[in-house]
């Protein structure tokens, strides 16, 4: 049986990905934490890209402590696949951390013919883009903020148009959308 791929974003109304620190914060509520904690539940390898590699590698060792504990725990315990093409594996300083060689999307049908169970896309725009376009994404979540971040970049800036199906949707207390999509179903 394979494997099932998925990505979870944060986002505002006007489809602003990058960023979500700078207009999440008052939106956060209960629901949204319960919904993350599900959602690295049965993970067992994560696919990350460059960029958010480089911004977690510092951030995430230094928070095991208090409310950030359980993501940092996962995080840092967890295998990360890395895809970049200006790293090198000696780069890589992070615990449980490898250099995809070769293609992603070829990695990506590899790793998921294997054995285990979830692999995460984690905060990485350009990987969950590239894997939603290749349709080797089963769930793709976004975390709907309510409010209007006035810039930034989305997630499919750039991207080819892509169908999808709508396979749940929840609201938060504090007005979140938890919008869940998997490939398009005809």
């Amino acid at each position: 049986m394979a494997r099932t791929i998925i990505a979870a974003l944060f986002q505002s109304l006007d489809g602003i990905a990058s960023d979500p620190f700078n207009f999440q914060f008052d939106s956060f509520d209960q629901e949204m934490g319960e919904w993350m904690t599900t959602a690295i539940g049965g993970v067992d390898d994560c696919v990350l890209g460059r960029v958010t590699y480089q911004e977690w590698e510092n951030h995430w060792p230094n928070h095991t402590e208090g409310e950030d504990a359980p993501f940092a725990n996962f995080i840092n315990s967890t295998p990360k696949h890395i895809a970049s093409t200006t790293l090198s594996q000696f780069g890589l300083r992070w615990e449980n951390s490898t250099l995809i060689q070769g293609d992603l999307a070829d990695f990506v049908r590899d790793i998921t013919a294997g054995e285990g169970g979830k692999i995460a896309i984690e905060g990485s725009m350009s990987i969950a883009r590239q894997l939603v376009g290749a349709n080797l994404v089963d769930e793709l979540t976004m975390a709907i903020h309510p409010v209007v971040a006035g810039s930034g970049r989305s997630l499919f800036e750039g991207g080819t148009t892509t169908r999808l199906t709508l396979k749940d949707v929840q609201q938060t207390s504090k007005g979140n959308l938890l919008a869940t999509y998997g490939p398009f179903a005809g």
